[in-house]
């Protein structure tokens, strides 16, 4: 009875109200902000088989990417607001989602639902539009979420898997969409970097609820700090192993001739400490969206990275 008692209390004196309160946003403006563009950035994983299958000089296959990248808005977004239906009670309970539209009371369950379905069928019709092997990945995706919505974040191990899988569908959309061969790099890399993030959520979502956790999201009983740390700590030694042995190997070296791509190496070190920096000092990792578009020396380097690819693989610099 105490875990639930407590987390209410947070939540009113550490966190205000909706602005202008429940019912003052239009439902469109509403339902816009149930699809949180905010966390769209995810989606930019589409873009990876573009960048490393050097289509990028290819304006239809950038045409492509970006098509896909706003199929899988729609997508995530359809999810977003069938999770935030689906906890709305949970999430009203919460010291930052109950100001969410669903869970205040902006939106109605069933309109919701039906904005979610229509948005939802939408997606897969333009993914099927650009073709048939993307309609696959994509219905893929938003079935494994759903389940993940509906089952699957009740189990302990497989919540954070389930996310990871999210973001690795994302890229095989991406390299399915251009038509280029799925590196299993491209699969052990985002699959671990994505593990990361996932398992930095789940701490963040454990140190800030601390006793109400269960009460919002009753799978963090089954973690705990300690847990998650030695998980962090094996999925970050291995992302950066695994980046470091593709960057150099002889395989990458062939595929885009040029040895150069270790060059990015420090921008991957970087990056991944100073998210850790984040997560354990100032308490962060709730939102990996939110916290690359809000931390300057993070946003910071992963543009540097970016630019950086770029110029190794398509310019001479790699070359040279």
């Amino acid at each position: 009875m105490t875990a639930r008692t407590s987390l209410p209390s947070v939540a009113q004196s550490d966190s205000p109200a909706p602005i202008g309160g429940p019912g003052t946003r239009s439902v469109p403006v509403a339902i816009l902000l149930s699809l949180r563009p905010e966390q769209w950035t995810k989606n930019l994983f589409v873009f990876a088989g573009l960048l490393f299958g050097k289509q990028l000089t290819d304006a239809h296959a950038v045409a492509l990417s970006a098509a896909t990248f706003v199929v899988f808005c729609g997508l995530s977004g359809a999810v977003y607001i069938f999770n935030d239906v689906s906890d709305r009670d949970a999430d009203q309970l919460h010291p930052l989602k109950r100001r969410r539209p669903i869970a205040s009371g902006q939106v109605s369950s069933a309109t919701a639902l039906l904005a979610g379905a229509t948005i939802a069928a939408l997606s897969l019709a333009g993914a099927l539009a650009i073709s048939r092997a993307l309609g696959l990945v994509a219905g893929s995706y938003l079935i494994m979420l759903l389940s993940y919505s509906a089952a699957l974040k009740h189990v302990v191990i497989m919540d954070v898997l389930t996310i990871a899988a999210g973001f690795v569908l994302r890229a095989v959309a991406g390299a399915v969409a251009v038509n280029v061969p799925i590196s299993h790099w491209l699969l052990v890399c985002t699959t671990l970097l994505a593990l990361f993030l996932a398992l930095s959520k789940r701490r963040h979502e454990l140190t800030l609820l601390a006793e109400g956790a269960t009460s919002h999201r009753r799978i963090l009983g089954e973690y705990s700090p300690y847990l998650l740390d030695q998980m962090i700590s094996v999925v970050t030694a291995s992302t950066l192993m695994a980046y470091a042995f593709y960057a150099t190997s002889s395989e990458t070296a062939a595929k885009f001739g040029t040895d150069r791509l270790a060059w990015t190496i420090p921008f991957v070190l970087y990056g991944i400490f100073r998210y850790l920096y984040l997560v354990h000092q100032k308490r962060g990792g709730g939102s990996p969206a939110a916290m690359l578009l809000t931390d300057g020396p993070l946003l910071a380097c992963v543009g540097l990275w970016a630019v950086s690819v770029v110029l190794l693989l398509y310019s001479p610099l790699g070359r040279a």
